[in-house]
């Protein structure tokens, strides 16, 4: 009774605040089904990591000397000694991409790369709100809608907001349904969002499949080398999938790899979600920033579409820009969706996957760029 009285006794109220932070993530996971693979396991681990003299962290022990806890010797080893964790789900996540509707429509990738407008939005506003620039650079990275890469950037950098930066990352990317309507309806008419796309599937060979993942590896690593291991390791799980001699691999990638992956991700993040270095002003204020990121994520994409309509004959439902963000598939979907809201026969889904799985690509070739880019001046 006395160690009960006396473990109770030694919670603190930041520490009460975290336990509520893991049950919002728990429901949030169970009950609204928000990226539950990702939200439960942090929802539990935060739990775990904030209960007082918690056994998952080390601590010392009066004639046992420093015992090793699962979690931080867990963290230590896959994220802040190798990034291992992360790099790793980019193989299971490249095997789940069909990259045929993109390579179908070539100029897709565009979009793509507009829709990463956010990070740099976000990296620009987190420096005005004096965050230092390896700071605001993790915190600008959660515009990416990819949450393994936000941890990465945000782990390469020595950022000293790692739990709330995952947190507001998958938090975001859960949102989506939610937060991407809210910003097309900002800038686009409802006659914008009506507009139809005629969508002519080209075929494309099973060599152009192999040599795609083989090409972007080359070129990205000759452009932006940091972004190697980012893109490498998602291109390596794309010819996984492409290669069509290795089918037990691609399957045991797209579902034990990313499950496992994902469930030890999840619950080690957590790590960094102790209270004394989660619940403080900041955090607020990067959950804010993340959210702008998003908005402008989404923005950026739009209007890219909306500028390319002054010079085509056809016209591109500027939708498809918003697709461009990484949250694949949930994107396209809510492109899809809205475009069925507008008008019931109109067919959006295979131009937006396109866009979608190109956001993929630049997500990660950004991350590698802001790594590389910030590292120069620390």
């Amino acid at each position: 009774m006395d160690f009960l009285i006396s473990g109770i006794l030694a919670v603190t109220w930041k520490q009460v605040v975290m336990y509520l932070v893991g049950l919002i993530l728990i429901y949030l996971a169970v009950k609204k089904e928000y990226e539950p693979s990702l939200l439960l396991p942090m929802g539990f681990g935060a739990i775990l990591v904030n209960l007082p003299a918690s056994g998952v962290l080390n601590q010392f022990m009066e004639g046992v000397g420093e015992t090793n806890g699962i979690i931080e010797w867990l963290f230590h080893i896959g994220i802040e000694a190798s990034e291992a964790l992360p790099i790793i789900l980019f193989i299971g996540i490249g095997a789940m991409i069909d990259f045929g509707p993109l390579l179908s429509r070539p100029v897709l990738f565009l979009f793509g790369a507009a829709a990463q407008f956010g990070i740099f939005a976000a990296l620009l506003f987190a420096v005005l709100l004096g965050f230092d620039l390896k700071d605001a650079a993790s915190i600008g990275i959660i515009g990416a809608a990819d949450g393994p890469t936000s941890i990465l950037v945000s782990q390469m950098l020595h950022s000293n907001y790692i739990g709330a930066i995952a947190v507001a990352a998958y938090s975001y990317m859960a949102l989506v349904p939610i937060v991407q309507p809210f910003a097309i309806r900002l800038v686009t008419t409802k006659k914008e969002r009506s507009i139809r796309m005629e969508y002519h599937p080209g075929q494309v060979s099973k060599s152009v499949r192999i040599a795609f993942p083989i090409v972007v590896t080359f070129i990205v690593g000759l452009i932006a080398p940091s972004s190697v291991a980012l893109v490498g390791f998602l291109m390596f799980g794309n010819l996984l999938r492409e290669c069509g001699v290795l089918s037990s691999l691609s399957e045991t990638a797209q579902n034990v790899l990313v499950n496992l992956i994902t469930l030890f991700l999840g619950i080690t993040i957590s790590f960094s979600m102790q209270a004394d270095a989660f619940v403080k002003p900041d955090t607020i204020l990067i959950m804010l920033i993340g959210l702008v990121a998003f908005v402008f994520d989404t923005i950026g994409g739009v209007c890219f579409a909306k500028l390319l309509n002054l010079f085509l004959k056809k016209k591109v439902n500027p939708m498809i820009g918003a697709a461009g963000i990484s949250a694949f598939p949930m994107s396209s979907r809510v492109v899809q969706k809205m475009a069925l809201k507008e008008d019931s026969g109109n067919i959006l889904i295979m131009q937006a996957a396109g866009a979608n799985v190109s956001g993929q690509i630049a997500s990660v070739i950004a991350g590698g760029l802001i790594i590389g880019l910030v590292s120069t001046y620390l």
